[in-house]
């Protein structure tokens, strides 16, 4: 006895050292986990530890990404109000969680799966792959519990989701309560084992998305996210399980699935090169990827813009309402079916009807399908259930036909044979007509084409030399390659909505790769833009001559058939308002990167006032307007609505004032007056954006009729400027460089443009610690209104570019 407690002394003593001089990634029952300690799985790839969102979590996140990536919490539901948690392991191979400051006080707990036998030496380890499990010390490939049985919003490779149908165990995904709260939240990812199984999302229990059913290459509604070769999808259901389950198909072990908050679904990978999580997979990605859309019997297609139509046989249920495109209540037969003059029409190209009050057979073929569904007067569809080597099984749907859209599966929909017949005949008439119309459009093609190569010889000779002359005066315009349209096409994959970036006033940007491997983004004027072949020229002109690390490079444009098209260097990390305003993305944003970005933005604006040839005002400049490249250095973009001065020229006035509401300069926007000032302005408006995290358009203070310049200009009258700074790189600010900031915005921001320092001051002030000028009054303060302004409503509720005709 004696023999066994020094052992037992040693031991204890032993794993004490062990734990404190190294990171270890598994514990034993003499073992355990104290806040402040972690284990590291043996890779290096994830680490399990405490963690504080809002309270304390035992969780697992990835070790070496920053920010950090949680993908499982033990405690989502309980979190600790102190740092006292231990984690320990049993005897009886249970994990425990308990309050350290009382042992009693179970936070949270595993329940096994298999009963421990006292023979075994049961083990926690953290895995490779994410998995914290609780195995036999003897026989590692026994699990008695896994974190992966019990996921939380969070799929990681060799995961499953769905049924262990011999002990009724379900793996689903359920989302957080909020970025900040682990807790669990409205949204549901599962497998709905009604009918042929198919996955779905559930907002608790109504459907919200459904990836539909398995046809045995992929899931019937997954078919537009399948694009991407890092990973591929396992589905298995026979009598023990029913599960889905993705893995990675090259060598990165960095990618996961996660459902949001907010009732979204999305598949990450991280990139090396970009050094950020990348999507891979976003739904919804369209309007049709909603549930039931366009209601019973019908179809959503997403091009060009969401349409519904009814199946058909079928007519909307409500005309009215349909026309006023809410189609949500679907459509209804014109005749009722009789089960004698049944037969079938197949429909090509769609997502599988939702199968949860479907049948299916896997030993039928589609012959013995047709029949068996004929046989059934409730019968209203019937497809393949595997579509592998020709078909094979019968899938069979009872009633209406919900949530069909757009795909690449067909199936047979059941019709009365008489409406078949009627729409027969018609055709023919139809095609009888059409014949008739086209022989006539023939020949009046023929002797109009006589005609126009009459004409053709007499005026040859000067469309010759008007092209010559147009294209050598374009050329001079625009001094810039140009690039053909197939070109760009090719590189977008058709425009495809997939590789779109964003969308400002002036139309969609979207990313491409060139045969030669060059990424670039395609600005692509849109048909009912403003924005004319003036602006275009302009923006095409001015840009082409300038060149400086903080503007975005101008590769080329496209000016063929109805198509305008700008060609720049692609920006990795996008635009500065898809990381500010964002609750998750603004976290990688330190203060570091923040100030790097408000002093390149600044030095940029120098440039363009004052060290191109050409002295620009940019006239519309704002956080979406500055993109940053893979090392997160702002530059410039869009140059559509900038004016040139001459040197001696200061300001310049115009009737139609373009710009974005929340970033115009007062002068500019009540009288059409605009000069360097007013980008100075919205400079320092972004200055302070940058810094809050905050909209100015947006911002409110509860009480008081407060926007965010107004809010500022308070916070530095009463000296607690710092409370403006974002929560989020608090821990990282350098208070002296955010002060400075915060006033140096406020100076660019006041009322009277003669009040605002230039740019050339600005990186001054940024770059040395003199003391700076006390600041006025900001514009738009509404507790001392500039009397000029009160009787004129100047913006738009919009984020866009806009025009708007100066009040006076």
């Amino acid at each position: 006895m004696q023999k066994q407690r020094v052992l037992w002394f040693w031991s204890l003593l032993f794993s004490f050292i062990l734990r404190n001089s190294t990171s270890l990634d598994n514990i034993t029952p003499v073992q355990s986990i104290t806040d402040g300690e972690t284990l590291i799985s043996l890779g290096g790839t994830f680490e399990l530890g405490f963690y504080s969102p809002k309270g304390r979590y035992l969780g697992i996140w990835y070790h070496n990404i920053f920010p950090k990536v949680v993908v499982w919490v033990a405690n989502r539901e309980k979190p600790l109000n102190n740092t006292s948690g231990v984690l320990k392991l049993t005897g009886k191979g249970l994990l425990v969680l308990v309050n350290g400051s009382s042992n009693s006080s179970i936070v949270w707990s595993t329940n096994m799966s298999s009963k421990v036998e006292d023979k075994w030496n049961p083990v926690a380890q953290l895995l490779e792959s994410g998995n914290l499990v609780v195995k036999d010390g003897h026989n590692g490939d026994h699990f008695l519990w896994q974190s992966f049985d019990y996921p939380c919003d969070t799929s990681l490779p060799g995961m499953k989701l769905g049924w262990d149908l011999g002990t009724g165990l379900e793996r689903t995904l359920s989302s957080s309560k909020s970025i900040d709260d682990p807790g669990r939240g409205h949204y549901t990812l599962r497998i709905d084992l009604r009918g042929d199984p198919q996955i779905v999302l559930m907002n608790g229990n109504a459907t919200t998305i459904r990836v539909g059913p398995w046809n045995g290459l992929m899931f019937s509604g997954a078919t537009t996210y399948l694009r991407y070769s890092q990973f591929s999808s396992q589905f298995v259901f026979n009598e023990q399980e029913v599960f889905v389950r993705f893995r990675p198909e090259n060598t990165s072990k960095y990618i996961r699935g996660v459902a949001y908050p907010w009732g979204a679904l999305q598949v990450l990978h991280w990139s090396i090169q970009t050094r950020g999580w990348e999507t891979l997979i976003s739904i919804p990605e369209a309007e049709c990827d909603k549930y039931a859309t366009c209601g019973a019997n019908s179809i959503c297609s997403t091009t060009p813009t969401p349409v519904c139509s009814c199946l058909e046989g079928f007519a909307p249920k409500y005309p009215a309402k349909w026309m006023e495109s809410d189609c949500s209540d679907g459509c209804v037969r014109i005749t009722l079916l009789s089960c004698s003059r049944a037969g079938f029409k197949k429909v090509t190209g769609i997502v599988l009807p939702d199968t949860s009050a479907s049948w299916y057979n896997r030993t039928m073929n589609l012959l013995e399908c047709k029949e068996f569904c004929l046989k059934n007067c409730s019968c209203t569809a019937y497809s393949d259930l595997d579509i592998r080597d020709g078909g094979s099984g019968c899938l069979i749907w009872f009633h209406d036909l919900v949530d069909i859209r757009q795909g690449s599966q067909d199936f047979y929909i059941r019709i009365d044979i008489s409406d078949d017949k009627q729409n027969n005949d018609s055709s023919k008439k139809k095609q009888a007509g059409i014949l008739v119309g086209f022989i006539l459009f023939i020949m009046i093609i023929i002797l109009g084409l006589k005609l126009f190569l009459w004409r053709k010889k007499l005026v040859e000779t000067d469309i010759f030399w008007l092209k010559q002359r147009d294209h050598k005066r374009g050329k001079e315009d625009m001094d810039l390659p140009t690039f053909d349209l197939s070109t760009i096409v090719h590189a977008t994959d058709q425009f495809s909505s997939r590789n779109e970036l964003g969308k400002g006033g002036y139309g969609p940007v979207y990313k491409g790769v060139l045969t030669n491997g060059t990424e670039i983004a395609v600005k692509r004027l849109s048909k009912n833009s403003d924005q004319g072949l003036q602006e275009f020229k302009t923006e095409v002109q001015l840009i082409a001559k300038l060149q400086h690390r903080n503007l975005v490079k101008l590769l080329g444009c496209c000016i063929q058939q109805e198509e305008k098209l700008l060609i720049y260097e692609l920006m990795p990390n996008r635009s500065l308002d898809y990381f500010i305003f964002d609750d998750a993305r603004r976290k990688l944003l330190d203060w570091t990167k923040r100030f790097h970005i408000i002093s390149g933005t600044a030095r940029g604006l120098v440039y363009l006032h004052q060290d191109s040839r050409l002295r620009i005002i940019h006239r519309d400049l704002k956080t979406s307007n500055i993109l940053l490249d893979e090392d997160m250095n702002a530059k410039i973009s869009d140059f559509g609505v900038a004016r040139t001065f001459a040197a001696d020229q200061t300001e310049a006035k115009t009737k139609r004032v373009m710009g974005t509401h929340g970033y115009i300069s007062p002068e500019y926007a009540v009288r059409g007056s605009f000069s360097m000032k007013s980008d100075v302005f919205a400079f320092g408006v972004i200055m302070l954006e940058v810094v809050s995290g905050r909209k100015n358009r947006d911002f409110r203070v509860p009480d008081q009729n407060l926007n965010l310049l107004g809010h500022a200009w308070e916070l530095w009258n009463e000296g607690k400027a710092l409370e403006l700074v974002d929560e989020s790189v608090r821990d990282s600010v350098i208070e002296v460089e955010a002060l400075r900031c915060i006033q140096i915005g406020l100076l660019c921001v006041q009322g009277r443009p003669e009040d605002r320092p230039n740019m050339s001051s600005v990186v001054h002030m940024l770059d040395d610690d003199k003391p700076l000028p006390r600041p006025r009054l900001p514009a738009f303060y509404s507790h001392q209104e500039d009397s000029s302004l009160s009787n004129h409503t100047i913006y738009s509720a919009n984020e866009v570019t806009m025009s708007l005709l100066a009040a006076r």
